[in-house]
């Protein structure tokens, strides 16, 4: 309810994606104040570090691009059951006129693997952001300060900054959210898959897919998520899981059913042999430091300020 209030849009609080989401949430917000005055905003870099979140924008007066933010608006409807989930734009362009999205979600508004409900997340920003030319440039000029000192003196945090724009520029920029491979294993209870055969896989089918500045377990793919549970299942097939793990899933559930059991239920409509390794696009990628290490233990934000200490700080036990 906090969120709503203050940037009228909904999360979904057990969405992995839920960092993105948050730079997306902020990003519509601005949208939104900004088409009030008949102005819009371009993304220029969005950043998850740490505990917070910055965003770098910059703002245009054009009543016509005010007209196409329903374009670049959408929301996300995330199933109940499993990790699947699908972005719909809140409008569309008929070439003339801005109609409405026809939402197809599901196969009666029903998740099409576990026959779930969706809940539904947004508004949310869904077009790029970050406008890649710039974080390029960014990359040349953090290496030329590093390397030759040029521009101006190095900066101490310059590995780190190297390491978080190197990873920026290689996002998909065109695709919003991602999955989690240790998530969908999860869901099945079966082994989690190597990231490089995963992606080799993937690649092979003529998809694209990255990884994000922020989660580095994170898969962003333009696939359909329907695409992702067929080299799952096929992964079970070569790696079965064992019955106990099965059991026990259910067990818990209570039901004797699990998302996983009814995702498994299905044949895959393709074979997958993964002989692929992505060794090749990992050497591909520019040496750089991601996802460093927090700097000290129990990193993060600290206790809020109070007016009044409290009776164990007053002890000396805090």
């Amino acid at each position: 309810e906090t969120c709503f209030a203050k940037y009228r849009s909904m999360p979904i609080h057990k969405g992995k994606y839920l960092h993105e989401l948050a730079l997306r949430i902020l990003l519509q917000s601005l949208e939104s104040q900004a088409n009030k005055y008949g102005r819009h905003i371009v993304p220029v870099a969005s950043f998850g570090i740490d505990f917070y979140i910055r965003c770098f924008v910059r703002v245009f007066d054009s009543k016509k691009e005010v007209k196409n933010s329903s374009l670049k608006i959408g929301y996300v409807y995330q199933s109940t059951g499993c990790p699947t989930f699908e972005v719909v734009p809140s409008g569309s362009h008929t070439g003339k006129t801005y109609v409405p999205t026809v939402v197809n979600a599901g196969e009666g508004g029903r998740c099409p693997e576990t026959g779930k409900s969706f809940k539904v997340g947004g508004p949310f920003w869904i077009a790029p952001i970050h406008n890649q030319a710039v974080v390029e440039e960014a990359v040349k000029r953090v290496e030329m300060t590093r390397d030759y000192g040029q521009y101006h003196d190095p900066l101490p945090t310059s590995k780190r900054l190297h390491g978080l724009l190197t990873t920026v520029s290689e996002e998909l920029p065109d695709v919003p959210l991602y999955y989690l491979l240790p998530d969908l294993a999860s869901t099945l209870r079966c082994q989690i898959p190597p990231r490089g055969r995963f992606i080799a896989q993937l690649t092979e089918l003529g998809y694209r897919s990255s990884a994000t500045h922020k989660e580095p377990d994170a898969l962003k793919t333009d696939a359909p998520t329907k695409v992702l549970w067929d080299i799952m299942r096929n992964w079970v097939k070569l790696h079965p899981i064992a019955d106990k793990r099965s059991k026990d899933a259910a067990d818990a559930k209570g039901k004797g059913v699990t998302p996983g059991m009814l995702i498994l239920e299905k044949e895959p409509e393709f074979e997958c042999n993964f002989k692929g390794s992505g060794r090749e696009e990992a050497k591909a990628r520019k040496k750089a430091a991601r996802y460093p290490l927090n700097p000290e233990a129990n990193w993060g934000p600290k206790r809020a300020a109070g007016r009044f200490a409290s009776k164990r700080s007053r002890d000396g036990l805090d």
